[in-house]
C-alpha cells in the first residue's frame, strides 16, 4: 500500500477568499434609470432605481420589523452615490432622502438578474 506523506517542495500559504464579493465599477445609467454594478468576481448586477430605493434598509424606511420589506416606490432618482468605508454604499434621492446604506453584500443579495433569481419581492 502505497504511503501518501508530504509532497516535496515549498508549501503555499492558503488564502481565504473574501467573505464575499466586493464592488469594482458602479455606474449610474441615467438614460436606463438604472445602477449598475461590477463584481470582483465578474459578476454584474442591473438594479433599477425604483427597485433599489424600494428596498432602502433605513430605519425610517424599514421601521424595526425584523424583516425587510419591498417598499415598491416608483418614479425615483439618484442624486448622489458615494461609497461608505470599504464596505457600502451611501445613496441621495431626488427627494432629499439619504439615510439608506447599502451594505456591499446587501447589493449583493438583492441582485436581480436571472442568474440570481430575478428582482426579489
Amino acid at each position: 500500500m502505497a504511503h501518501h506523506g508530504h509532497e516535496g517542495g515549498p508549501r503555499r500559504p492558503v488564502t481565504a477568499p473574501p467573505p464575499f464579493p466586493e464592488p469594482v465599477e458602479v455606474r449610474h445609467e441615467k438614460g436606463a434609470r438604472r445602477l449598475v454594478v461590477t463584481w470582483d468576481d465578474g459578476h454584474e448586477s442591473p438594479f433599477a432605481l425604483d427597485y433599489l430605493r424600494s428596498w432602502c434598509p433605513c430605519a425610517s424606511c424599514q421601521g424595526h420589523a425584523p424583516v425587510a420589506r419591498y417598499l415598491d416606490l416608483t418614479g425615483q432618482e439618484l442624486m448622489h452615490l458615494e461609497g461608505v468605508g470599504n464596505y457600502a454604499l451611501a445613496a441621495t434621492w431626488q427627494d432629499g432622502h439619504n439615510t439608506g446604506i447599502f451594505s456591499f453584500r446587501l447589493l449583493r443579495q438583492l441582485c436581480p438578474c436571472a442568474a440570481c433569481g430575478g428582482e426579489k419581492r
